[in-house]
């Protein structure tokens, strides 16, 4: 018997309306245009300004729009996962906060933490309910407002993020098409580099904690860089010898948009033309889990049925990996 296979039927992303340009980050930090534009790529960045919303108004956004493009039902949906590291709150998760504004009441909802990996983790656990036969229709989110942890006196770090939400809709194939193979790994000796001090058990807030600005994200650069180029390039390599894929096979790589230069580090570390990288950090900046749905979102349009698509992601923890699409329609 054939292996049943996940296929992306339909995908949508949301960014808020507010846009902080790097002009915008020149009167807040020692910083300027050029600066920012050669070391990352990124020309704006859209933040969601409303005190009153959080991921999870994102999500719906992205999650509306999806379920009218796929002519779904709200009760039709069986399972959704939100990939996030800016949860509305500790708990009740996210995933639940949205399915319930969006009326959404017979589905199975959590939250999913791997930071800029977050996505490809959610996209291959939301497969394997699909492959597994219980359920129909999975909704997979990636959503972060990272402005809600960014200090915006550290230049090293808030010219970078950005806010949004992309979501696919993940429905059983009919035919080869969908979720082929991934490979997703972890360390834990990269937390040191790259994470959020306070908010945790170790460290609750404390007005201590507030005062230190131990809530925002920190970020070594050096050795982030040194992991997620040999990381993302290890395992695309990887993925694709172990399915005798070449680059001739791929339509598109889709990277997490952490940075230009890592970004095409990677696709001269894989032996990939530029010609077939997803690009929008320039428009969008690093939404950490966002990302790569926000890229198959803007590219939806370019993509055709049986498109090989590999997308990779690193983040922090470290957590990385990639993951073989054939596109669905």
């Amino acid at each position: 018997m054939a292996r049943q296979l996940a296929a992306i039927t339909g995908v949508q992303g949301y960014v808020p309306d507010h846009i902080m340009t790097n002009a915008d980050l020149e009167k807040l930090v020692d910083t300027t245009d050029e600066w920012i534009r050669t070391r990352t790529g990124i020309e704006q960045r859209h933040i969601l300004k409303d005190p009153d919303k959080a991921t999870s108004d994102m999500c719906v956004e992205a999650v509306r729009g999806l379920l009218e493009k796929t002519n779904t039902d709200p009760s039709e949906v069986d399972m959704m996962i939100c990939a996030t590291v800016t949860p509305d709150m500790p708990f009740p998760d996210t995933a639940n906060i949205t399915a319930d504004k969006l009326g959404i009441k017979n589905a199975f909802c959590f939250d999913l933490s791997a930071a800029c990996s977050g996505f490809l983790y959610a996209l291959s656990t939301g497969a394997k309910f699909i492959e597994s036969g219980t359920h129909k229709k999975v909704v997979v989110i990636g959503a972060d407002q990272m402005s809600s942890i960014i200090d915006y006196t550290d230049r090293t770090t808030c010219v970078i993020f950005g806010d949004g939400a992309g979501a696919v809709m993940l429905e059983p194939s009919t035919d080869d098409c969908g979720v082929i193979d991934s490979i997703l790994k972890s360390d834990g000796a990269g937390r040191q580099f790259l994470y959020q001090k306070a908010g945790g058990s170790l460290h609750p807030a404390t007005l201590e904690t507030v005062q230190n600005r131990e809530h925002f994200v920190y970020q070594n650069g050096r050795p982030v860089f040194k992991a997620a180029v040999t990381g993302m390039s290890d395992v695309v390599l990887r993925l694709m010898e172990r399915n005798h894929l070449t680059v001739d096979d791929i339509t598109w790589m889709v990277p997490h948009q952490a940075n230009m230069r890592i970004i095409e580090t990677v696709a001269k570390m894989a032996d990939f033309p530029m010609e077939k990288i997803m690009i929008n950090i320039q428009r969008y900046g690093n939404t950490t889990a966002g990302t790569l749905p926000l890229c198959l979102w803007d590219y939806e349009s370019q993509l055709k049925k049986g498109d090989n698509i590999i997308l990779t992601a690193f983040g922090g923890g470290f957590t990385w990996g990639a993951t073989w699409v054939k596109w669905a329609y």
